[in-house]
């Protein structure tokens, strides 16, 4: 039998950074000792204050539909975090609960694009940006920001990009895949860019706002003249260890938040009821109270820079958030072991999986094919061992 699929459903490519952990999950059955450095997820425990209130709302029987854009509670505990941790004002009729900061992005882009409308995406770009760019009929525009740069976009790059049919530019701060971070003084160089074109939306990914080392997150939603076409997105699945709690939300302008309450009213109706009581306690808990898992992936995130400082060949940028290190491996295209060829970072992905059982990601999927996208979110006992087994992986290649 042949299943004719969507022409929709046959041009949206697998998640890039899934699919590697799909592979390092059949290793894992087949036997083998696989190191995952491909996932994006923190390896600490949800907080138990969070579960408590998980619990509590088992028993206070929270088993019936939500509000689509969430219970208002909820929606009343961001806007009091947005003000107590970001100085930002917004009201709770301006933040949509979805089931992920993915779901709330995916909602804000099919929200603002026409087929044909261009978006601006500075890359490296977290791999999904491009697939929900393509699903809505966007057009990407791509701005490079390489590791001289510290992946960081310029406003002279930012301005050139931008032309009437710009409708939306889009990055994360910190950055998946880089750890970059813009500076307060950067992203106003760039709202001043925005200020000049009124016709442009800022989708502004937050989701690694607690997972930053050297100071305060700085949004660019605190700039008045542009906040009203910022879309800010946000949750709890890094920050607060609940990735599978399922929670992300958006504020944004009350026209837009209308149109994404509308849009998911169609698709999925609200998110998880327990989730959402799980993720007002997470709004209600100052940031301190977390403060332990930055301190352990900061001190992940060095041993991984002095580590890789004997891995020969691989140049990166010292990140300033999230948990992922983001090396130029492009010294390595063209070498080989005798048996394979390594022509790109994807190349080289496999190899280092297929030889020595690491999973990585390649730079193809967040825009920059001459890297890979190491994750540090493990124990250092695993991230010592994995640099090993690459070490030795590529002392073959000649």
């Amino acid at each position: 039998m042949t299943i004719q699929l969507s022409d929709r459903i046959n041009q949206l490519g697998e998640s890039e950074t899934l699919a590697m952990s799909r592979i390092s999950r059949e290793l894992k059955a087949q036997g083998h000792n696989v190191i995952n450095l491909s996932v994006g997820e923190p390896d600490f425990f949800t907080p138990d204050n969070i579960k408590e209130a998980a619990k509590k709302a088992i028993d206070e029987n929270y088993s019936f539909y939500p509000p689509v854009n969430g219970y208002l509670e909820l929606r009343e505990a961001i806007c009091q975090k947005l003000k107590r941790d970001n100085n930002l004002h917004y009201t709770p009729d301006q933040i949509i609960a979805s089931t992920g900061a993915k779901h709330s992005i995916m909602n804000a882009i099919l929200c603002l694009i026409n087929p044909g409308d261009e978006v601006v995406i500075p890359t490296p770009y977290w791999v999904s940006y491009s697939h929900m760019v393509s699903y809505a009929q966007g057009k990407h525009v791509y701005v490079e920001a390489g590791i001289e740069n510290d992946y960081k976009i310029t406003p002279q790059q930012l301005e050139n990009a931008i032309t009437p049919n710009t409708k939306l530019f889009m990055f994360s701060s910190p950055c998946n895949p880089s750890g970059s971070v813009y500076s307060r003084e950067e992203l106003k160089k760039l709202a001043e860019v925005f200020e000049r074109h009124p016709h442009v939306f800022i989708l502004s990914d937050e989701i690694y706002e607690l997972i930053n080392f050297d100071k305060n997150h700085e949004s660019i939603a605190q700039f008045p003249a542009i906040k009203d076409r910022v879309i800010l997105i946000n949750g709890v699945s890094k920050g607060f260890a609940m990735t599978g709690w399922r929670l992300g939300y958006m504020a944004a302008h009350p026209q837009i938040a209308a149109a994404a309450n509308k849009l998911q009213g169609q698709f999925t109706s609200a998110t998880s009821s327990i989730a959402q009581k799980a993720a007002q306690a997470a709004m209600e808990t100052p940031p301190e109270a977390t403060r332990f898992m930055l301190e352990k992936f900061r001190e992940r995130r060095d041993l991984m820079l002095e580590l890789l400082k004997g891995v020969p060949g691989f140049k990166t940028n010292v990140p300033r958030g999230a948990f992922y290190l983001f090396p130029d491996v492009s010294s390595y295209f063209g070498k080989s072991d005798g048996k394979t060829t390594i022509q790109s970072a994807g190349d080289l992905s496999m190899y280092i999986l297929n030889k020595v059982f690491v999973a990585l990601v390649p730079g193809e999927a967040f825009g920059s094919p001459n890297c890979i996208r190491l994750s540090y979110a493990t124990s250092n006992d695993l991230l010592v061992e994995a640099v090993e087994r690459i070490k030795t992986a590529l002392a073959e290649l000649r």
